[in-house]
């Protein structure tokens, strides 16, 4: 084999060369919404008429969205009727730039029937939302949370104050419009003795 001058790499042959990258995957198909029909749905349709915005199945998951004036009274509703009685969790997700940018989610247990239901709604900024407290104790700490992380307020909440950050913390750290960089600083300097968290 003749000699390769120093400093200079050989040329790959079939031999040595890398072998080629294996294909990407097909990207699999996101799941799409369908409706939701049945006794349950025709039921709160014939109870709450339009407050029933939309009924759908998501990946075997069944929802509803209402209109946030009547979701308590859906969540009562569906408790004292239809046996939903566990308050599994409430949470809630942040859309800044949508005229009502928060989405409240309570998802709601049937033990007998082995059935869950998630519950949406939206909300405007400053909107007070009617606390669940009075349907499920259990909801007390997941609403503090949606207040602590989100900024949304309970109307009837026995004890809403902060639950994860500090009681004279700035800002809801779950927006989406609050960027790490935003946190509060003058806090971390007061109580950690350090000029900045990041």
């Amino acid at each position: 084999m003749p000699e390769v001058p120093e400093g200079n790499p050989p040329n790959p042959t079939p031999e040595t060369a890398a072998p080629a990258a294996p294909a990407a995957p097909p990207v699999a198909a996101k799941p799409a919404p369908v409706p939701w029909q049945g006794a349950l749905v025709d039921g709160l349709r014939q109870a709450f008429g339009e407050q029933i915005r939309d009924a759908a199945t998501y990946a075997g998951q069944n929802y509803l969205t209402v209109e946030g004036a009547a979701a308590h009274a859906v969540l009562a509703h569906l408790k004292e009727s239809c046996g939903y009685t566990s308050l599994t969790d409430l949470t809630a997700v942040h859309y800044p730039k949508d005229e009502r940018p928060f989405e409240l989610v309570w998802i709601i247990y049937n033990m007998q029937a082995s059935e869950r239901i998630r519950v949406k709604a939206r909300f405007a900024e400053g909107e007070m939302v009617q606390s669940a407290t009075d349907l499920w104790l259990g909801a007390n700490w997941p609403e503090r949370e949606v207040f602590d992380l989100f900024g949304v307020r309970f109307a009837g909440h026995p004890d809403l104050r902060r639950i994860l950050m500090p009681e004279e913390w700035t800002g809801h750290p779950l927006r989406k419009d609050y960027a790490p960089s935003l946190q509060d600083q003058a806090w971390v300097q007061k109580n950690l003795g350090i000029e900045s968290g990041q």
